[in-house]
């Protein structure tokens, strides 16, 4: 009987050396996890990505359908102040306060219709600017669901004072609709957040995609490039909001060292078709372009609302 007992009070253990291969087993198999995980979270940013500008594609068109074209995408508005793209979208696809967008706009950075009207409310926090009811009821839209739309403010992306002299000011507090990849501290809540999607409109006058040719909307029809490289060139100027002391650092800025722009006429040239002065994808329309996973315009992983 005691031979018994002390039989099962014999605990059973591991030696050091069963307990070192264990544990070598399992730091073997983290190092092949971890970094299928980090491809896996990658590609489910992409999935997104893509389907926020299946999003913005669909709200496009019925823009299209109510307002008979694609809204301006150039670098100035039409009181020649600094008003790209990425803004433009914006204002067209939630309106530059996040209530519709005004038929009456003319894609000002003063938000105005050229009459002193002011078609958007600078400050909807403010009761004392709240937009009339008038006002509201000429608004189209939201054109893009607002959960879908991911729209802030240039200073919370860039931090207030740091949009330099293009967008300072009233400016910083402009729209913008940003991307799926949360790169950016959201300069007043602290979340990350996405770069502004870049937005480039196709001139239906023009028939090249040549990167040795300067866009000018001056020259006669047939002379000019569909796509205009500056549309977003002031945006691209501010650099990494992350890094404000590294100023044009997106590869895609290349102004002045190449004037022509040649990133953005390689990365939208369609390769399947093969002529001298090459041709844009989506020739007809617009182009989308995220920054991607690095947060740089201008790499390898950028998006496109096009597949190459």
């Amino acid at each position: 009987m005691k031979a018994i007992i002390e039989k099962f009070n014999k605990r059973a253990a591991f030696t050091i050396v069963e307990l070192l291969t264990v544990m070598s087993i399992i730091v073997i198999l983290m190092s092949l996890l971890v970094p299928s995980l980090a491809m896996v979270k990658r590609y489910a940013r992409d999935v997104r990505q893509r389907a926020q500008f299946h999003s913005i594609d669909a709200a496009m068109e019925l823009f299209h359908g109510v307002e008979d074209g694609y809204p301006d995408s150039g670098a100035l508005g039409e009181d020649n102040a600094d008003y790209c793209g990425a803004m433009k979208l914006c204002e067209a696809m939630v309106g530059q306060d996040l209530m519709g967008f005004h038929p009456d706009s003319h894609f000002r950075s003063d938000l105005e219709d050229g009459q002193d009207n002011l078609l958007y409310d600078k400050d909807p926090i403010s009761a004392a600017d709240d937009p009339d009811l008038e006002n509201l009821a000429a608004r189209k839209g939201p054109y893009l669901q607002l959960e879908r739309a991911n729209a802030y403010r240039l200073w919370h992306l860039y931090g207030r004072g740091n949009t330099g002299p293009a967008f300072g000011g009233d400016s910083e507090e402009l729209f913008v609709l940003c991307d799926e990849y949360a790169r950016v501290t959201h300069k007043d809540t602290g979340k990350k957040v996405g770069m502004p999607v870049l937005y480039y409109r196709a001139d239906s006058a023009g028939n090249l995609h040549d990167p040795n040719m300067s866009y000018q909307s001056s020259l006669p029809i047939g002379s000019r490039n569909f796509y205009d490289y500056e549309d977003n060139h002031e945006l691209l100027r501010l650099g990494k909001p992350w890094d404000p002391a590294s100023p044009d650092d997106h590869p895609l800025f290349q102004f002045p060292s190449d004037p022509e722009g040649r990133k953005f006429y390689e990365l939208t040239k369609n390769t399947d078709i093969k002529i001298r002065r090459g041709r844009p994808y989506r020739p007809d329309s617009y182009i989308l372009i995220s920054a991607g996973f690095d947060g740089l315009y201008g790499t390898e992983d950028d998006i496109f609302n096009f597949e190459k």
